[in-house]
């Protein structure tokens, strides 16, 4: 299985801890948020990563080649930000002759079943599928609304009255031919320039996986805290 693996942003919410290392570096319990990443890879056999750089990529490129592992890693260093949705434009050919693409933001720490997740994929033959979780604060986040199939039938990205508090988990499976649908547009951004066209045409895949975006101070905290409770047979 291939994956595309968004990790180029600054995290300036992180300030000061990424003022000298990459948010994908940050250390969660003592591991690298990437190195979390990597063995939930490993356990769901995705062999082949891309994953995109900006801040201190040096770091990055230096981590990865020092780990013991049989993921096939490439790397695409933007020297300007293209947005997660450029990312994916610029290097549709990393897709090409696959069955589907897994695509995950790096800023996220979870134990996702990507397996189920696959298989939920495959089943429902969409040419995408999104992950989602209960939001407790849905207005900051992409917002989706199910039929009684799983299919995404309204989709806003960051909506001032939302219709529900299912929210888009940064967890996609993708037909390579979904990349196409990417506008050439400066910064492109999955959110609100590639979902919104999906609409109708794209699953939802509920769970009750742990899934946290660490990219501010309290929620890295938050993390550290349930990370040991949640995953202690991954520690």
């Amino acid at each position: 299985m291939k994956a595309f693996l968004l990790a180029a942003g600054h995290g300036t919410r992180l300030r000061p801890i990424t003022n000298t290392i990459p948010k994908c570096l940050v250390p969660i319990n003592n591991k690298p948020l990437l190195l979390w990443w990597v063995e939930l890879f490993e356990k769901h056999e995705v062999n082949e990563v891309l994953i995109n750089l900006h801040h201190f990529p040096g770091q990055v490129i230096d981590f990865i080649d020092g780990l013991e592992t049989g993921i096939k890693f490439h790397f695409f260093t933007e020297e300007k930000l293209l947005g997660s949705g450029g990312t994916l434009r610029h290097n549709k050919k990393f897709a090409e002759n696959e069955s589907e693409v897994l695509i995950a933001y790096a800023d996220n720490l979870t134990n996702y079943n990507l397996t189920r997740f696959r298989e939920f994929h495959r089943k429902n033959n969409k040419i995408f599928s999104m992950a989602l979780f209960n939001s407790g604060n849905p207005s900051s986040c992409g917002i989706a609304l199910l039929d009684k199939n799983n299919t995404i039938i309204e989709f806003e990205e960051k909506p001032q009255n939302p219709k529900s508090n299912l929210a888009n988990a940064g967890l996609y499976f993708a037909k390579p031919e979904v990349l196409d649908m990417i506008p050439d547009i400066e910064l492109a951004d999955i959110g609100f320039h590639l979902l919104p066209r999906l609409v109708n045409r794209m699953a939802g895949w509920k769970t009750d996986d742990y899934l946290i975006d660490i990219g501010t101070i309290e929620n890295l905290r938050k993390a550290e805290s349930e990370w040991l409770l949640i995953n202690k047979e991954m520690i």
